[in-house]
This record gives structure tokens, C-alpha cells and sequence, in this order.
């Protein structure tokens, strides 16, 4: 028997590989890195927020990318070259800019991105990982009264779904984490969302990779994946740069690189990288290092206290496959940091990173059957892999073996575009 392959060894593969082997399943794992989560799993925002489940393309979207044409302090930013995929991709998120298809994209991210913290929780819980998992919910600070106020209004589809959130006024945020007190003068309010939760993602997943390995799952680590085999309607083998390796069936869960490996099996996917930053920092007072995890949604940022560091992350750049960066693209994680937690970190120690996170124009991943009767796809889940991963793999194994999923799939699958 040939098993099951599975390309890739971020979150969404490793888990996938989890859940198969649990079901008795004989496991394959390719992965072109020496170890599991060394891209962009290793260093993300650290944020299990379902909370944070709004769609990038929303009617104000637009508006942010062409501002971004000649300004670089756009959260959100395009480069325009000549790039096919770029402006195919490009075309498909404005038509999703409208409120009702924003609406729709939302409600789908939200299903997914609550079902899959349920099936993180019951993980966790059975297998006993620990990854400086913090699950007393995540803050939404706002600096602006007015931006705070459109951003009540903005989680209210979120709250009318049956998701909580609570609003703070500038005194409640320093009570529910003080080490927000040397900021309280720049904080309009907050809202806080009790069910989101933070933490390490890069942890989790090299404790689930040996857990796997324990399952009996086989990596195949430091290996290029060249093409899938494909005769007869189905995959037959995947081959590598150092084996040709003979396929049951096969899952992509190559995140942005995704879209490679499938077009050479006669597959488009439209997934199209956005580049996100991290800064990694030692603390220096945890006393005064935050005690949640959330955003400054003046700016975009993301924070999460990960034991004995601070992650910040922010920006999403669509500019194709480019994962350089410089100093200067930490410039403002550092502003924002200094400003809410002056005293928490050595901030003359930084761990810099980038990554590309693989975006669908409308915001759903990609999950489920394709065309050819044993291949699967797991990819496309943007900012929010490391919140949907759980859910998302659970839902493409149950496909795979032929069980029906715990919620639906619709809008999650390939054959929406």
C-alpha cells in the first residue's frame, strides 16, 4: 500500500498528517526545509483570534491599495509589476470589495475559524502540547474614539453570529492587563474578545511533528518537491529531487507555494502570496510585558506574549514571492511596541522575519477535492493559518476518508471560483 502523502510541514501539514495517522492512516511528509514550521509557521502573529475573522476585501479595501501606490504607511500594500497571476488575483478581490460578498466571506471565516479553536483545544488537551498557549482571550485596542466606535460597529455581524465580545473603556483595559498602564493616555477603548486565544505556533507544531513521528508518519525533510505524476484522472507518485514516491492519495499544504506544484497537475489555484513581517524580542520586565494577546488596530499590529518574548507583527505586502526584508520594515512594530510596553523587552535585541502568507482573493481557504479523484488541498487560509489549521485539517482528513465533515465546506472549496 502506497499511503498518503502530504506536501508540506507548516501547520496545516503537520496537523493534516496528526489527524490521518490518528485514523490509522500511513503517512508521508515532504518538506523542502530541514524541520517542520521553518517558513511561515516559524515566526507569525501568535494569535488564535476568530475574533479577527473580518475579510481584507471589504468596500474600504480599494481605497487602502491605491493609497499604497505612493504611500508606505498603509497597513495593507500592493507593488504593481507585470505579473498574470498579480492582476488576475487583483481583479477577483475587488469583486469580493462589496458589503454582501464581505458579509458572506466573513461568516465563512468565522464558522471555520470557531470550529477549528474547538478542535486546537480538544488537541492540546488530549495530547498534552504546550506552546505558551495563552487562553484568556485577546484585546483590540483603539487609540481614536471615533475608529473605536466604527470598530464596535464592526464586530457587530461578529456578535450577532453568537461570538462574545465585551467593550472596554480606557480604565478596564489597564484592569484587565496593567501592563497597558503607561499607555492608558493613549487608549480610547478596547474590545476584548474572551474566547481568542495566543501562542506559539512554531511550538506547536515541532511538538505535533513528534508526536507524529510517534504515529509512525515518515518526514521527508530537506527534499524539493518537483511535480505530481498524474495518469488516469488521479496522482499516482510525487516526485522529488531525491525519490519518486508512489501516492493513495496526496494533500498540498505548501501555503503560497501551493499554486506551483498544482498548476503542473493541470490545477489553478487562486492563491497569490502576501508578505507579513515579525519582531521577535526578549523580555526584559515581565511584569510589564503584556498578559494577552491583540492588535493596535490604529496601526495594525499585532503583539503576543510568547513566554519569555514579545511578537509583533504587522503589514501585509502583496509583492509576489519576495520574503527579504530591512530594518526599516520594523519601524513601526517597534513604535508601537515602545509605546505600549516601554519597559517590558530589550528592545536593542531584535529577531527580525518575514513571510508569505498564502491569500485567497475573497478570504476562505481552499480546502477539500479537486478535480483528480485522490488529490486534496489545504492551503489558502492567509493571515489566519494558525487559527483555522486545527479545523481545517480535521474537516480535509474526514473528506479523505470518506466521513462526513462536522460543518460544512461551503464556500471553503475549490469550485466556488
Amino acid at each position: 500500500m502506497a499511503g498518503i502523502v502530504v506536501l508540506g510541514a507548516g501547520v496545516m501539514g503537520v496537523t493534516t498528517a496528526y489527524y490521518l495517522a490518528k485514523a490509522g492512516r500511513e503517512v508521508t511528509v515532504i518538506d523542502r526545509q530541514p524541520e517542520a514550521a521553518a517558513e511561515t509557521s516559524f515566526a507569525n502573529a501568535g494569535l488564535i483570534a476568530p475574533g479577527h475573522s473580518n475579510a481584507w476585501a471589504s468596500p474600504r479595501a480599494p481605497m487602502i491599495l491605491l493609497k499604497s501606490l505612493w504611500r508606505d504607511d498603509t497597513a495593507l500594500r500592493v507593488r504593481l509589476r507585470w505579473d498574470p497571476a498579480l492582476w488576475r488575483w487583483g481583479l477577483q478581490f475587488l469583486t469580493n470589495c462589496t458589503a454582501e460578498r464581505n458579509r458572506q466571506n466573513t461568516l465563512i471565516k468565522l464558522g471555520l475559524a470557531r470550529y477549528s479553536r474547538e478542535k486546537l483545544i480538544e488537541l492540546r488537551r488530549a495530547e498534552r502540547i504546550a506552546y505558551d498557549e495563552i487562553a484568556k482571550g485577546c484585546i483590540y485596542l483603539y487609540r481614536d474614539p471615533a475608529h473605536f466606535e466604527t470598530g464596535q460597529r464592526a464586530i457587530g455581524f461578529l456578535k450577532a453570529q453568537g461570538y462574545p465580545f465585551e467593550i472596554l473603556d480606557r480604565a478596564a483595559c489597564v484592569k484587565l492587563d496593567p501592563a497597558l498602564a503607561p499607555a492608558q493616555d493613549k487608549i480610547a477603548g478596547a474590545i476584548y474578545a474572551p474566547q481568542d486565544e495566543s501562542g506559539d505556533c512554531r511550538a506547536f507544531v515541532l511538538a505535533l511533528a513528534r508526536i507524529c513521528e510517534g504515529l509512525g508518519v515518515r518526514f521527508r525533510y530537506g527534499t524539493a518537491i518537483r511535480a505530481l505524476e498524474t495518469k488516469a484522472g488521479r496522482v499516482e507518485a510525487v516526485a522529488t529531487d531525491r525519490e519518486r514516491i508512489a501516492a493513495d492519495q496526496v494533500v498540498i499544504a505548501l501555503g503560497s507555494y501551493a499554486p506551483q506544484i498544482a498548476r503542473g497537475a493541470g490545477i489553478t489555484l487562486p492563491i497569490y502570496p502576501v508578505k507579513g513581517y515579525s519582531l521577535t524580542l526578549p523580555l526584559k520586565d515581565k511584569a510589564a510585558a503584556p498578559t494577552l494577546g491583540g492588535v493596535d488596530e490604529s496601526y495594525l499590529v499585532a503583539f503576543a506574549r510568547m513566554g519569555d518574548r514579545l511578537r509583533l507583527t504587522a503589514t501585509a505586502d502583496i509583492a509576489g514571492y519576495d520574503s527579504s526584508h530591512r530594518p526599516e520594515n520594523f519601524a513601526t512594530m517597534f513604535k508601537v511596541a515602545r509605546e505600549l510596553f516601554p519597559d517590558a523587552a530589550h528592545y536593542d535585541q531584535p529577531r527580525y522575519w518575514a513571510c508569505l502568507r498564502p491569500m485567497t482573493p475573497d478570504g476562505p481557504p481552499i480546502l477539500g477535492k479537486t478535480r483528480l479523484v485522490n488529490l486534496f488541498l489545504n492551503t489558502g487560509s492567509g493571515h489566519m493559518g494558525w487559527t483555522m489549521a486545527c479545523g481545517s485539517s480535521r474537516l480535509v482528513t474526514d473528506l479523505m476518508l470518506g466521513r462526513k465533515p462536522d460543518i460544512s465546506l461551503e464556500g471553503m472549496t475549490l469550485d466556488r471560483y
